[in-house]
C-alpha cells in the first residue's frame, strides 16, 4: 500500500521540479559528472521510513537557500541500495553531495535546519573524499 502522502512528494520533485531519477549506476555517473556541484536524494522506503517526506520538502528548500549551488537528482530504488553501500551512506534519507564526479560528503537521516546551514558549505567546500 502507498503512503499517500509520500508518493505524490517524490513525483512532485520529478514533474514540478524536474529532478531526474537515476535508474541505472551509469545514470548517476553521467549526473555526478557534469560540471558543478549535485546531490542525489536517497530517499529510502517511504512506507517504513517517515522521515521521507521530510527529505521531499527539505531538499528543494535547501537547494533554495543556497542559491541553486547544486543541482539535485532522485535515486531510484532499484539502486538505491548500491548506492548506499557504494558512498557508505547507509542510512535514509539521505543527501548525497558530489563535484564533478567526486563524492564529497553525505548528511543521512533527517536534521536540524541549522545543521544543514552548517554542514553543506563545509561539504560543498572539501576535496573529494
Amino acid at each position: 500500500m502507498q503512503d499517500p502522502l509520500t508518493q505524490p512528494l517524490l513525483a512532485r520533485l520529478e514533474t514540478d521540479l524536474g529532478w531526474p531519477r537515476l535508474c541505472s549506476l551509469s545514470d548517476v555517473a553521467e549526473f555526478t559528472h557534469r560540471p558543478g556541484a549535485h546531490c542525489l536524494l536517497v530517499p529510502g522506503d517511504p512506507q517504513r521510513n517517515l522521515e521521507t517526506s521530510d527529505a521531499c520538502v527539505i531538499l528543494p528548500e535547501l537547494r533554495s537557500a543556497f542559491q541553486n549551488a547544486f543541482d539535485c537528482a532522485l535515486v531510484d530504488d532499484a539502486i538505491e541500495a548500491q548506492i548506499r553501500e557504494a558512498y557508505r551512506a547507509l542510512k535514509t534519507p539521505g543527501f548525497l553531495f558530489f563535484r564533478d564526479g567526486r563524492f564529497l560528503g553525505a548528511i543521512e537521516k533527517i536534521r536540524d535546519w541549522d545543521d544543514y546551514l552548517s554542514r553543506i558549505p563545509h561539504i560543498l567546500g572539501r576535496d573529494a573524499a
